[in-house]
């Protein structure tokens, strides 16, 4: 065994404290890179890959089962550029009522024997397929959102022959959104009665189907072998994956935030412990230099000594990271559909080979001034600070009014201030953690709060309402009936305005228009009543004051090229009028791409347009189910009907959510163990003075206290700059992650921290501190007054 060998095989059993701070930064900092670096690779496709690994629809086509027979769209499997096909399947809308009396929206039932086939094989998350007469299936991943523990609940087809009942067995998601509910095919032609099914659904993978020109190739290839008009809506695979792959996105910037900080956290606090290794062993260098080691040997031994540990912290660090990738990736699965294991072999190698390169230039770093010792320098050179530096600090802590060992105490980091900075440091960046994951979550929980402002939502009743779902820019849409106008608004107003309980409530009415400089026909929102401007949240500019005016979202305001205050000439059902722009709202409606503005505006182009929905707000503490069980027998003779509006939390943000808490208490480790390496080095330095202080009579109690008061100054410092720096990334994250799906944020979801949070969060520094402190002051506590007396 070489003497380097010895040399570094002691150091790294000797300095034990060090060694395993070392690893155990390294483990977490690896940890969080595998976790953070596998999950941007697994959320940038994991669309793309359900859809491949569950052949889903290239096109979705619903079609009029009077004007198209089962075998000719049979045979339009045959068209040019299809290279399979599923179908054709009978369908129809209906609507689920509980026994309880809550309603699901309309879906789209399918009638379909088994969830494989060459196209769309419908992914089963819960119970199983439907097979027998009174059993039906309900996706997921949709617009619907189904209610907790719904296998197994028996619900009623209220529009039914006879409202029949059925059971759910099973909950399924397909990757294309071809259906909301399936049944078998004998039930669902027993539902529809002797009239049969109003239309059928053909699903169409095509040849080549990367663009929409390609898909709209192939549409109209399928097209060409029917008679006219047969085709009643389609569905391109492109639009649903848009709106699929929309929310993975988010999750880039705030790993991006979590990776950097873990990064900067862990070169902080391993450059601190070599350098801390280097000056508590400065006589130990000068003995190694004087029996012959050069300086390159002296740095390659310190550099081992941290190369060793971080080895084995890297290697635990993987297998934790993935560990932890697969069941936050689980759940990335259940909602595509997907079986992933989120373990990439190429991001291993990346996180653990940067590291120890980080470790290894860091470390070089540090030690490079221990080859630089001369032996005389290093042999002549004691522990402990030079004589003079921090007593204008011991002097003023001394004249506080607080006993003496927490005077010494507080003014210790005075006497190291490069050492003191490094621990303001670790302890800023964990307190920078704590304030931007609880930031971040607090900002997206509001943008779901501002989507979910209304408890109740009033429309049309079921059998008040017409066949068939209403046109859309292409015919009838698949998917759940939408909202069809009400035949007497007034009344319904003032029902809802007497109905004990109500807080506020808009009515909104739907068209369509074109506006000058953007492409294609836009979603067009009327409302009406007194407390519309609740239900928006005001990003600039201000709400709605009479007609001719409009609100828009950040995407509408860049591709027309416009800004609040500007005019702008809407096209109305063949009318132009000519609108002011008083406000930019938060509304992620038809991908931003909504005008609302008043009823009375739109009734210039259509005097017949009357509101389709109203939502309503229930004042706080009523109960909500008997609101609405109140408010729909009032409602009944209007032909309209009150359901409550689920206000579950949004999957995205449950993983968002879940995944800053991990990573936030993992930078919290990282910096508690900064500071306890600091606190050990400091007190390892200071052992002969712990004994003169112990000789004059200082308890362990007092000694104590002596040490984990050396570390409230640095704390408290570390605790404020901490939180300034948590919500700097907190608005810094947050808007990067709406302007990368195109929108600006409001000041309600921005400013998410009041006065006492900001205390509460720069106090958690002190924790930190405090904590990292304790065991570094219990082994001073207990040393021995001889033992202490002893040592250089």
């Amino acid at each position: 065994m070489s003497a380097l060998t010895r040399v570094v095989r002691s150091g790294v059993g000797r300095r034990r404290v060090q060694t395993v701070v070392i690893g155990l930064v390294v483990m977490i900092a690896v940890t969080s890179a595998v976790l953070g670096g596998s999950l941007m690779v697994a959320s940038h496709g994991p669309f793309d890959r359900a859809f491949k690994q569950q052949r889903g629809a290239h096109l979705t086509a619903q079609f009029n089962a009077d004007a198209a027979t089962e075998a000719q769209l049979a045979d339009s499997a045959s068209a040019a550029g299809v290279a399979a096909s599923a179908g054709p399947f009978a369908s129809a809308q209906f609507s689920l009522t509980s026994q309880a009396g809550n309603r699901l929206p309309p879906l789209n039932v399918v009638g379909r024997a088994d969830p494989g086939g060459t196209v769309d094989q419908v992914n089963l998350i819960e119970g199983r397929w439907a097979t027998a007469p009174g059993e039906i299936v309900l996706a997921t991943g949709g617009g619907l959102r189904l209610p907790p523990k719904a296998t197994g609940r028996q619900w009623t087809v209220t529009e039914a022959p006879g409202s029949p009942s059925v059971t759910v067995v099973g909950i399924a998601r397909s990757v294309s959104l071809t259906a909301d509910a399936w049944t078998t095919p004998a039930q669902l032609a027993a539902w529809t009665g002797p009239e049969g099914p109003r239309t059928y659904q053909m699903l169409y993978r095509f040849t080549t189907a990367d663009t929409a020109a390609q898909v709209q190739t192939g549409r109209t290839a399928v097209e060409a072998t029917l008679p006219a008009g047969a085709v009643a809506s389609a569905q391109s695979w492109l639009d649903v994956r848009r709106e699929a792959t929309g929310d993975t996105i988010l999750l880039v910037p705030f790993l991006i935030a979590f990776g950097v900080l873990g990064v900067v956290m862990a070169v902080l606090i391993i450059g601190n412990v070599v350098a801390g290794a280097v000056s508590t062993a400065t006589r130990r260098i000068g003995i190694l230099k004087a029996l012959g080691f050069t300086p390159a040997k002296v740095v390659r031994a310190y550099m081992s000594q941290a190369l060793i540990p971080a080895t084995v912290g890297a290697a635990l660090g993987v297998v934790a990271g993935n560990l932890l990738t697969v069941p936050i990736l689980a759940q990335t699965n259940r909602i595509y559909g997907t079986n992933d294991s989120g373990v990439e072999p190429w991001v291993d190698a990346v996180v653990v080979g940067g590291a120890l390169a980080m470790v290894a230039v860091t470390a070089f770093a540090a030690s490079i001034r221990a080859g630089r010792l001369r032996s005389v320098d290093a042999l002549a050179v004691g522990r402990t600070p030079r004589p003079g530096r921090g007593q204008w600090a011991a002097r003023l802590t001394g004249r506080l009014p607080i006993p003496r060992p927490v005077t010494l105490g507080l003014a210790h980091p005075f006497a190291r201030p490069v050492r003191a900075v490094s621990i303001v440091a670790a302890i800023a960046f964990g307190a920078a953690a704590v304030t931007f994951a609880v930031g971040l979550g607090t900002s997206l929980n509001r943008v779901q709060e501002v989507e979910d402002i209304a408890d109740v939502e009033v429309g049309m009743a079921r059998e008040f309402r017409q066949g068939g779902p209403p046109p859309g820019p292409e015919g009838p849409q698949p998917g759940p009936r939408g909202p069809q106008p009400l035949d007497d608004p007034a009344a319904i107003e003032k029902a809802i305005a007497a109905q004990t309980g109500t807080g506020g409530y808009m009515g909104t009415a739907r068209s369509e228009l074109t506006a000058v400089g953007v492409t294609g026909s836009l979603d067009a929102v009327g409302v009406t009543g007194p407390d519309s401007a609740r239900y928006y949240r005001m990003v600039s500019g201000s709400w709605l004051s009479g007609p001719g005016q409009i609100v828009v979202s950040t995407p509408f305001l860049t591709a027309a090229g416009k800004e609040v205050g500007d005019s702008i000439v809407l096209t109305v059902n063949s009318v132009d009028l000519t609108v002011k722009i008083v406000g930019e709202v938060f509304n992620t409606d038809n991908d931003g791409m909504q005008v609302v503005t008043d009823l009375a505006t739109l009734r210039q182009a259509e005097p017949e347009l009357a509101p389709m929905t109203y939502y309503v707000s229930v004042r706080s503490g009523t109960d909500t189910g008997a609101y609405v069980q109140g408010l729909s027998a009032a409602l009944e003779p209007l032909g309209a009907q009150a359901d409550r509006i689920s206000h579950e939390p949004d999957e995205m943000i449950i993983i968002v959510n879940t995944l800053t808490g991990l990573l936030s208490l993992m930078l919290m480790v990282v910096a508690g163990l900064g500071v306890m390496n600091t606190v050990v080095l400091e007190t390892r330095e200071r052992v002969h003075d712990l004994g003169v202080h112990k000789a004059l009579g200082m308890g362990p109690r007092q000694v104590t206290a002596m040490v984990i008061a050396s570390v409230v100054v640095t704390g408290l410092v570390g605790g404020a700059l901490g939180t300034a720096l948590g919500v700097l990334l907190q608005r810094t994250v947050i808007t990067e992650m709406a302007s990368s799906v195109g929108f600006r944020l409001p000041d309600a979801v921005l400013d998410v921290y009041s006065p006492v949070a900001l205390l509460v969060f720069g106090l958690a520094g002190l924790l930190i501190a405090v904590v990292g402190a304790l065991m570094p002051a219990g082994w001073a506590a207990k040393t021995r007054v001889a033992v202490a007396l002893r040592t250089e």
